[in-house]
């Protein structure tokens, strides 16, 4: 059984930045639930999607990803002054520089860093916070299935790890 499109990969993943001179890891799924997504539907970045064609249940692989294939080059211009009210999640706490914040836009909920505070704004860089920085993931893969009629439907898996609905 082989990755292809309308396959359900369950996945464990450790992610890295690679930016600095000893990589970093950011995050990991390792010792929770794995992710889940629905192979050919643009549910996780391009680049790592065509990494995972072809691949079988118990594969291990590490992907380096250049700021390109990832998650795009810092733009330069990408400051903006938002009010703290419509930073999303933040309850009554206040916002420190360097947090990285959740603004709700046209598009939907977007992360932010914030670069300076006010009394009622703040001033976030747009740029996602690993823009401009390579990066890699350490996958292993768990679990595969053939997608539902209604997971190709919806364009994404569904269950732990998944789209719940």
């Amino acid at each position: 059984n082989k990755i292809e499109k309308n396959t359900v990969v369950a996945f464990h993943y450790r992610l890295w930045d690679q930016s600095g001179s000893e990589p970093k890891q950011l995050e990991t799924s390792f010792g929770s639930e794995p992710s889940l997504y629905l192979h050919g539907h643009q549910n996780i970045m391009p680049a790592l999607e065509e990494a995972m064609l072809g691949r079988q249940i118990g594969d291990i692989f590490s992907q380096q990803l250049s700021p390109e294939r990832a998650y795009g080059k810092r733009r330069p211009n990408a400051q903006q002054r938002v009010p703290i009210k419509h930073l999303l999640g933040q309850g009554k706490t206040k916002p420190k520089i360097g947090d990285i914040v959740n603004i709700n836009t046209e598009q939907g909920p977007k992360q932010a860093t914030v670069i300076k505070l006010g009394l009622k704004n703040v001033d976030v860089d747009n740029n996602h916070p690993l823009a401009g920085k390579p990066i890699q993931f350490d996958i292993e893969i768990i679990e595969l299935r053939a997608a539902t009629a209604e997971e190709i439907a919806h364009g994404h898996a569904h269950g732990p790890g998944g789209h719940q609905h």
